[in-house]
């Protein structure tokens, strides 16, 4: 069991995301092929399957995490390509695993304040026990009391994976939850 809350995109992000995305572009929704097959969908956390209807939306995580709590990430702000459902798909089920958390797999796991600048980071691969390997990563992230929010990246293409805010659901110490 994981100790740390996996967040995907939220469902209301998502809906206005299937209209326009975060670069102000209408999205595009298509049939996946066998290029897309296996990419990580940030709806549901989990890959891509032969024949779905998805697209392929730009997403500023920060910008909208900050825009929520009034913080102004500067430069800091940026926005990048996800894969999303093209329609509602029920969204993500929390399990025994992080997500895409394939051994040997590069990721960056980046921190940052509650003003929305980045207060570290750390390079991650993925080991064998993918699961200790991820709360390790995180417990030493949220160990510095300044860091609310970590973002899971695909270090090949810096995708935006899935996010993590405040700290464990249980165990020591006290999660915060900005």
């Amino acid at each position: 069991m994981t100790r740390y809350t996996v967040l995907p995109v939220d469902a209301a992000v998502l809906k206005e995301l299937r209209v326009l995305d975060d670069a102000g572009r209408p999205c595009a929704p298509y049939i996946a092929t066998g290029d897309d097959v296996g990419s990580p969908l940030r709806c549901c956390l989990r890959p891509i399957a032969l024949g779905e209807r998805i697209a392929l939306v730009s997403y500023a995580p920060l910008r909208r995490w900050a825009a929520a709590r009034g913080a102004d990430p500067g430069a800091y702000d940026e926005q990048g390509p996800v894969f999303i459902h093209a329609d509602d798909c029920g969204g993500f089920t929390p399990g025994e695993d992080y997500p895409f958390a394939r051994p040997g797999a590069l990721r960056t796991v980046r921190r940052y304040d509650a003003r929305g600048h980045i207060a570290g980071g750390r390079l991650l691969e993925i080991p064998a026990d993918a699961t200790a390997g991820f709360d390790a990563a995180f417990d030493d992230a949220f160990d510095d009391p300044d860091v609310v929010l970590v973002h899971v990246r695909a270090l090949e293409y810096g995708c935006f994976h899935f996010e993590v805010r405040g700290g464990p659901r249980h165990g020591p110490g006290k999660a915060r939850n900005p």
